[in-house]
């Protein structure tokens, strides 16, 4: 309960420091956790932020990034996060829950449940939406990890939805490219995901 209060706190300092940008005829909304919100890096070395300077460099200035990553966030928050921020509508989400779902064990009908409901609900709202697939170390067992990977293909066919299929994609398991905890990017780390995912944003665009 008490680490709900403090998500929803977060959420809401978060969305008052946002507002529609002027001219900004494309609003992307990265909804992700830790890795999103840049843990262990300076915010503009974040993924979201490199992303957007990507975009600029190639001419694509009338487009305003959010990046609404939260450390310690599972799937549980995405449905009330994201209708927090269908107030300054978003025009594509970028879902990138999940991962601290399998570090707690959280059941994937659950983590399932959670991302089903969001991206219905952002379709709903005409949003574009990317799932970016996440995957979990394989001592968790070989059954949890390959479960847990397939609730997102499963959810990408299921829906008109574009499918990164792992966010970390060379990437995860690198101790070159993580901190020192073995999760978190490093800003190169943070450079390769961003060159990963720029594919998936130009093609919703």
């Amino acid at each position: 309960m008490k680490r709900h209060i403090i998500t929803c706190f977060l959420v809401f300092l978060t969305f008052w420091s946002i507002q529609p940008q002027a001219g900004a005829e494309t609003r992307i909304l990265f909804l992700g956790d830790s890795i999103t919100a840049g843990y262990g890096v300076d915010k503009e070395k974040a993924y979201p932020a490199l992303v957007d300077k990507a975009l600029q460099q190639k001419g694509l200035k009338n487009i305003q990034i959010i990046n609404a990553g939260i450390s310690g966030s599972t799937s549980a928050s995405a449905m009330s996060r994201l209708k927090w921020y269908t107030r300054i509508q978003p025009h594509i989400l970028v879902l990138a829950l999940g991962g601290n779902d399998g570090l707690r064990g959280i059941t994937v009908e659950s983590m399932e449940t959670n991302l089903d409901r969001s991206i219905q609900y952002a379709l709903g709202k005409g949003m574009k939406v990317i799932l970016a697939g996440m995957q979990i170390p394989p001592n968790y067992g070989e059954a949890y990890t390959t479960a847990f990977r397939n609730v997102y293909s499963k959810l990408s066919t299921r829906y008109p939805i574009t499918f990164m299929p792992f966010l970390l994609k060379d990437v995860g398991g690198n101790p070159k490219l993580n901190l020192p905890d073995g999760i978190h990017p490093t800003p190169e780390g943070h450079r390769l995901i961003s060159g990963n995912i720029i594919p998936y944003i130009l093609e919703n665009l």
